[in-house]
C-alpha cells in the first residue's frame, strides 16, 4: 500500500484534492457526510483522469486506491497528509480538527483549504496546534500547481519543510506564506480585481463577457507565465523596472480605481451580474466548462513546458523527478521500453484520434532516449558529435485516443560503425497502433558529416544491437509505402 491521504470534505475543492493524490500514487480515503459525494468525486476523478497525465511526458505513478468512509475516525487511520475542505465556518472547522486529532497519527500534516481564515485562528482549541497548517489551493487543484502554505511559529521548521516535500512531490508548487494575514496573498488580488469588475458593471461600462475578455485575451496571458511584477519589468523596456515605476508611478495617484469604494451588491446588480454570466455562458453545462477549461489549462500548461518557463518549468522538473536516472536495462534480450506516456488532449486532431505529427513526436522521442540510453547524451553532444535522422516511415495501424497510455517498444536493427537502424513498435496495452522505422548516421557536428562514434557510443550500442539480432525480424520492416 502506498501512501494515505485522507480528504475531509468532498466538495469541487476536496474532489480536487482526491483526485490530486490519486493520479500521483497514493490512496485516498475520503469522509463527506453528503450522500452525493462518491458521485460528485468520481465525476471530478474522470476529468482528472482525462487531464492531469496528458501535463506529463512520462509515466505517472500507478494510480492509488480510492475509498470512501462513514467516519472521520476512519478515513484518517494511517494518513500521512490529512485535508480539510468543509464549509468556510470557523467553529465547524476547529469541530473537525479536534474529532482528527482524536484518531489521526500526531505526525500527519493536517491542512485546511481554507481562502480566508488564518492558521492561528484554525489552530485556536486544537489539541496539538503544531499539527495544523494552511494549504490554500486553486481550482482545478489537480491541474493548477500554486498552493499556499501557511504556517504559524506553532509549527516546527522541519514540520513546514515535510508539508512542503510532500506537496512538491505530488507536483505542487507551495508558495510559503511566512506571515499571517487575511485571505492569504493571491485571493488578495483575486478580491481587488473582482471589486474593479464589479463597478465596471454596475456603472454600465462593461459586461461580464468584455471583462473577461480584457483578461483572457490579454494580461492574463502575460500573467500566466511571467506574473505581475516581471510582466511590468519587460514594460520598463531596456531602463528596466525602475523606468516602468517612474514612467507610471504618478498613475497610482490618478482616480482610476474604486477599489477602496465597494459597491453595495444589491439584488439588482446581483441579477445584472448573473443575467449577464447566463447569457455569456449559460448555454454550456458545468461539465462542458471545467472540460473545456482543462483543455485550454493543458494547452497552455504544455506549451509553457517546452520553453521551460513559468509553472511549465515546475512540469518539466516534476517529469524529471519521475523519470529518475536513464540506463539501459539489465535484460537486453528483448526490446527496451522507451516511451512510456499517456496522450495528451492536445495530441488530438479532427477526426477525435491522435495527430499522425504526433506519433512521429513519439517515436521521436523514443529514437531520443534510445541515444541516450547508448551514451548520446547531453555531454557527448556537447563534446561535438551527434546522431542525425536520414530517413523515417510509419505505419498507422490503428486509432489511439487522447487518455490512452501508449508505450512504444523499441529494436535495434543495426549498430555499427556510422549507422544506427530502429524498429519502433507503438502499444496500447497488447492493441499494436502503429511502427516507425528511424534510421539514424552518426555526424560530427563541427564537420557535418558522418563518422563513426568513439567508444562512449560504439560500445553500449553494439552490445545491444548483438543482443536484439537474435530476435526475430519485426513485421513491417523495410516495408515501404503501400506495400504489404
Amino acid at each position: 500500500m502506498g501512501q494515505v491521504a485522507a480528504i475531509i470534505g468532498g466538495g469541487v475543492i476536496g474532489g480536487g484534492w482526491a483526485a490530486r493524490f490519486l493520479l500521483m500514487g497514493w490512496d485516498v480515503r475520503v469522509f463527506d457526510p453528503d450522500t452525493e459525494a462518491e458521485r460528485k468525486i468520481g465525476e471530478v476523478i474522470a476529468n482528472a483522469r482525462r487531464s492531469l497525465p496528458g501535463l506529463s511526458d512520462v509515466a505517472l505513478p500507478p494510480e492509488g486506491a480510492l475509498s470512501f468512509h462513514d467516519t472521520m475516525s476512519d478515513a484518517v487511520a494511517g494518513a500521512v497528509w490529512i485535508q480539510e475542505s468543509v464549509p468556510e465556518r470557523l467553529e465547524l472547522k476547529r469541530k473537525v480538527y479536534q474529532t482528527v486529532q482524536e484518531h489521526c497519527d500526531p505526525a500527519a500534516v493536517i491542512a485546511s483549504s481554507t481562502s480566508g481564515f488564518k492558521p492561528s485562528e484554525l489552530q485556536g482549541c486544537a489539541t496539538r496546534p503544531e499539527q495544523i497548517v494552511v494549504a490554500h489551493p486553486f481550482n482545478p487543484v489537480y491541474l493548477l500547481p500554486l498552493v499556499e502554505l501557511v504556517p504559524t511559529d506553532k509549527n516546527p521548521v522541519v514540520f513546514v519543510q515535510q508539508a512542503k516535500d510532500i506537496l512538491t512531490d505530488i507536483g505542487m508548487y507551495p508558495l510559503h506564506v511566512r506571515a499571517e494575514i487575511d485571505a492569504h496573498i493571491a485571493d488578495r488580488f483575486l478580491e481587488a480585481v473582482w471589486r474593479e469588475a464589479l463597478w465596471l458593471i454596475k456603472d454600465g461600462i462593461a459586461t461580464t463577457e468584455e471583462i473577461d475578455n480584457a483578461i483572457r485575451y490579454g494580461f492574463g496571458l502575460r500573467w500566466a507565465q511571467m506574473g505581475l511584477f516581471e510582466t511590468y519589468r519587460i514594460a520598463g523596456g531596456e531602463a528596466g523596472m525602475r523606468h516602468f515605476i517612474e514612467q507610471f508611478g504618478p498613475c497610482l495617484e490618478w482616480p482610476w480605481t474604486k477599489l477602496m469604494d465597494v459597491p453595495e451588491l444589491t439584488d439588482d446588480l446581483i441579477d445584472q451580474v448573473a443575467g449577464q454570466s447566463d447569457a455569456q455562458s449559460g448555454h454550456l453545462s458545468i461539465r462542458e466548462l471545467e472540460r473545456a477549461r482543462d483543455n485550454n489549462l493543458v494547452t497552455i500548461l504544455r506549451g509553457l513546458k517546452t520553453q521551460d518557463w513559468g509553472a511549465g518549468a515546475l512540469l518539466k522538473a516534476h517529469d524529471a523527478r519521475l523519470t529518475g536516472q536513464i540506463a539501459l536495462p539489465d535484460d537486453l534480450t528483448q526490446p527496451i521500453v522507451t516511451v512510456e506516456r499517456v496522450v495528451p488532449l492536445d495530441w488530438t486532431d479532427y477526426n477525435g484520434h491522435m495527430n499522425e505529427a504526433k506519433y512521429l513526436q513519439a517515436f521521436g522521442d523514443a529514437t531520443d532516449r534510445m541515444m541516450w540510453l547508448v551514451g548520446c547524451d547531453t555531454d557527448y553532444i556537447a563534446s561535438g558529435s551527434s546522431f542525425f535522422t536520414a530517413e523515417t516511415h510509419i505505419r498507422h495501424l490503428d486509432e489511439v485516443h487522447a487518455g490512452a497510455m501508449i508505450r512504444v517498444e523499441t529494436q535495434v536493427l543495426q549498430g555499427e560503425g556510422k549507422k544506427m537502424h530502429l524498429f519502433h513498435r507503438m502499444f496500447e496495452g497488447d492493441r499494436e497502433l502503429a511502427t516507425g522505422e528511424h534510421f539514424l548516421l552518426h555526424v560530427s557536428l563541427e564537420t557535418r558529416r558522418a563518422c563513426d562514434p568513439d567508444d562512449r557510443v560504439a560500445v553500449p550500442l553494439g552490445r545491444v544491437a548483438a543482443a536484439h539480432a537474435a530476435l526475430p525480424r519485426p513485421d513491417g520492416a523495410g516495408a515501404a509505402v503501400g506495400v504489404r
